[in-house]
């Protein structure tokens, strides 16, 4: 409370600034609880983005929300299965379906299929938020753009990119190799990078699988046939023949358990080089081919000059 005294001017003046803070304080404390929209946590704004107002009770509920950070660009191999995992929380009485963009066909709704082609699948493990869309067998017919779907008003989406592509295996070097008897035969199959597990790669000689030696301590030492796989930036796999024999000679061919075989042919050869026996081969080629393109020449010359030959 102010007191008129002495000095009525001053005190007046210190009563007036008195009353001026206390007026102001309801103020000051109206605006700390409001502060501006800039000051508010990240976490408070992401939780208040999932709530929406419940009709009738005026209370908050949490809305359906999608999990961004699942992998949605997904990549599989032709003959493989492919995984499309969408995550929802807060589904509450909501149901989650998938469907496939390029002819906008339903292919399951909550746990059930609707589409004929039973390599479709949904998985859902009871009490889980994840419903993952199963493909069996993937073709390339598959890849294309699949949405996990809400029946919220309006209806929320999530759209995966699945990728169908073929692996193919290669053998390093020409598609022909000769080598002497008693030589060694390497072959390198190499099969990239790949989405998933490569598996491993198979040796055939024709139609037989080629097994390593392991019939005696000798051959476990040193052995004469030895295959060597290595699973280093992709699937790599040498097969060495150590002191080649005539029958190994034949068409080998590196089988990955996922993708496509490549092929060489093994030539081993008795007694004579191998780049000898290429030119060899050549040279006897040619010098047939020149033979033909003489005799050719003279039945012309018999047929355009009858004369000079007598007729």
């Amino acid at each position: 409370m102010c007191t008129v005294t002495a000095g009525f001017l001053q005190l007046s003046a210190l009563c007036f600034w008195i009353i001026a803070i206390a007026s102001s304080q309801g103020k000051l404390a109206t605006y700390t609880q409001r502060p501006p929209p800039s000051s508010t946590p990240p976490s408070v704004s992401r939780q208040t983005d999932r709530t929406s107002s419940t009709p009738g009770n005026g209370t908050d509920q949490l809305y359906p929300f999608f999990d961004y950070y699942v992998p949605r660009n997904i990549t599989t191999t032709i003959g493989q299965s492919a995984f499309l995992h969408c995550r929802t929380e807060n589904l509450n009485d909501k149901s989650v379906s998938w469907m496939r963009k390029r002819d906008l066909h339903i292919l399951t709704a909550g746990v059930l299929t609707y589409t004929s082609d039973q390599r479709f699948q949904v998985i859902h493990p009871d009490n889980s938020d994840n419903w993952t869309l199963l493909i069996k067998f993937a073709q390339p017919r598959d890849a294309g753009i699949y949405e996990c779907q809400v029946n919220t008003e309006p209806k929320m989406s999530l759209a995966f990119q699945l990728n169908v592509v073929e692996m193919r295996a290669w053998i390093s070097g020409p598609p022909e190799l000769y080598v002497n008897e008693d030589g060694e035969v390497s072959m390198r199959c190499e099969l990239s990078q790949g989405p998933h597990d490569l598996g491993t790669i198979f040796w055939y000689l024709g139609n037989v699988p080629v097994f390593t030696d392991q019939a005696s301590l000798q051959s476990i030492r040193q052995p004469r046939v030895s295959v060597h796989t290595e699973w280093v930036d992709g699937l790599k796999s040498t097969l060495h023949i150590a002191r080649a024999k005539l029958a190994d000679s034949g068409n080998y061919t590196c089988m990955p358990t996922f993708g496509q075989s490549a092929t060489i042919n093994v030539h081993v050869v008795n007694g004579e080089h191998p780049a000898a026996m290429q030119h060899g081969n050549r040279s006897a080629v040619s010098g047939q081919m020149t033979v033909h393109v003489l005799a050719l020449f003279s039945l012309v010359i018999m047929l355009s000059n009858p004369v000079l030959f007598g007729h």
